[in-house]
């Protein structure tokens, strides 16, 4: 049970990337336009999504190896707060600067948020228990 919970940011995260991940890099001509306001009419843009998604997938890959092999858990969990707290850095800086975005924006910044500090706090919770 232990494991099960010390892992569950690491799940949630990843499948929530997972699927970010997916919707702008495999079709971004198709997706984009649907989720955003502008459309990908350019190679080089299309190009910086599939990056972007090429970025989430071997994140997501980190965190998922962080779950299976416990050797690896407080890396992927690292990296997790990294990313999450990234992600929300930037859309506070983007909230005092821009104004305030969508509902969707704004749950992606509390979802981002609250992963983040999920993760800081397992890391202080399970800091003795790290490869189990």
């Amino acid at each position: 049970m232990l494991t099960k919970k010390k892992n569950l940011h690491l799940l949630i995260s990843a499948i929530i990337i997972i699927v970010v991940a997916l919707a702008y890099g495999l079709f971004p001509n198709t997706m984009l336009p649907i989720l955003f306001d502008f459309k990908v009419e350019s190679v080089d843009l299309n190009n910086a999504f599939r990056a972007t998604m090429g970025l989430y997938t071997g994140m997501v890959a980190l965190w998922v190896m962080g779950v299976f092999k416990p050797c690896y858990w407080r890396a992927a969990t690292l990296s997790n707060v990294f990313f999450m707290i990234g992600l929300a850095s930037g859309r506070i800086i983007s909230l005092l600067v821009d104004g305030v975005p969508s509902t969707s924006f704004s749950a992606g910044l509390a979802l981002e948020l609250a992963l983040g500090l999920w993760g800081i706090s397992n890391l202080n919770k399970y800091r003795s228990t790290a490869d189990q």
